[in-house]
């Protein structure tokens, strides 16, 4: 037999980590060791497990930048002794904590699998045993000696999906996640069985980590009636350096003069827009209706799929590379980590 997979258990915070207090009921965290405890299945792996538990345990809504830079250099400190990363997190932004690491680690060849719970692991009804388990399994899982996965992903409730293409859109259910515009990398029944066509093909680089991020970034969700005064104090920002904008359908906006007088205000500062659908499924195409010609004439950049997490965190992965505007809106269009469907790419399929 050949040597056990080796994994490290990366513990941030989140539901999956929190204990119910016996006198108020409240739920606090509880050291990262009591988990095997709860999970006795642990222990029946063929696979040696290691854990790091961050000092403080974090809300998922208290994420920031510089734990997505702790996490890229835990899986880089640790790159070449373990085979695959298993990243315990709260489940509301677990997609923007995906997203980012796809973007920082560049040339990854190891699985990276984020994974959490609606409910506390203490809670008989718990999701996050099958959860963790699951995610164990694939972080650990190789055919003819490789990786099966080679990339950043989420697995919740028996799927597992490319990190930056999700998006959480349930807090009432298990399955809390969707990737409405990329299939599932695998899904997990008697077997686990994976879609080997969906998930990415190691380059054979060396693993590049990027720890540079800037998180200058405004964003302006549409509506109708959106007024003057707000749009202009949210473009005008001092020390903006790209806007996210959300536009109707396939990239749909106000033609009004003043509105496209802000945006073209913006541009020629060199503040990148870049524009996103508030559709969850679809794309922009800009130039398809006459409400969205002159975005695109004026330079603003198609985000084409991307989700709104992975269209942030792209750009502060971008910005952090300070790159000049006209660099940064090439990078945008560009599918570096799999996060976008590119035109090329979606005429060859159709």
């Amino acid at each position: 037999m050949g040597k056990a997979a080796s994994v490290l258990l990366i513990y941030t915070g989140g539901t999956i980590g929190m204990m119910q207090d016996a006198r108020s009921r409240e739920l606090k965290p509880f050291d990262f060791k009591a988990l095997s405890r709860q999970i006795p299945e642990l222990s029946k792996f063929d696979i040696e497990l290691s854990a790091i538990a961050f000092n403080e345990p974090i809300d998922s809504s208290n994420m920031h930048p510089r734990v997505w830079q702790e996490l890229a250099k835990l899986i880089e400190k640790n790159y070449s002794t373990f085979d695959g990363f298993v990243i315990l997190h709260g489940s509301d932004t677990m997609s923007f904590t995906a997203s980012a690491l796809s973007f920082m680690l560049e040339n990854l060849a190891k699985p990276v699998v984020l994974t959490g719970s609606q409910l506390p692991i203490g809670v008989i009804r718990t999701d996050g045993k099958e959860n963790l388990i699951t995610a164990i399994e694939i972080a650990a899982a190789k055919e003819k000696g490789k990786p099966v996965v080679s990339e950043v992903c989420i697995y919740f409730e028996y799927k597992l999906y490319r990190g930056n293409r999700t998006f959480k859109y349930n807090s009432a259910h298990f399955d809390a996640f969707k990737s409405p515009n990329y299939p599932a990398l695998a899904e997990a029944g008697v077997n686990i069985q994976y879609n080997y066509a969906a998930l990415t093909k190691p380059n054979g680089k060396k693993l590049r980590v990027h720890y540079e991020l800037n998180n200058d970034i405004a964003v302006l969700k549409l509506f109708p009636g959106i007024s003057k005064k707000i749009t202009s104090s949210i473009i005008h920002s001092p020390g903006i350096k790209a806007l996210v904008i959300e536009t109707f359908g396939a990239g749909n906006a106000s033609t009004e003069p003043w509105f496209i007088n802000e945006l073209k205000a913006a541009i020629q500062k060199g503040i990148v827009i870049l524009n996103i659908t508030q559709c969850r499924e679809g794309r922009v195409i800009q130039g398809m209706y006459e409400t969205s010609s002159q975005l695109k004439k004026m330079g603003v950049v198609s985000g084409a799929d991307l989700t709104f997490e992975s269209a942030v965190t792209k750009l502060m992965f971008l910005l952090g590379q300070k790159l000049k505007p006209k660099q940064v809106q090439d990078q945008l269009i560009k599918n570096l980590r799999g996060e976008l469907t590119t035109e090329v790419s979606l005429q060859l399929h159709q």
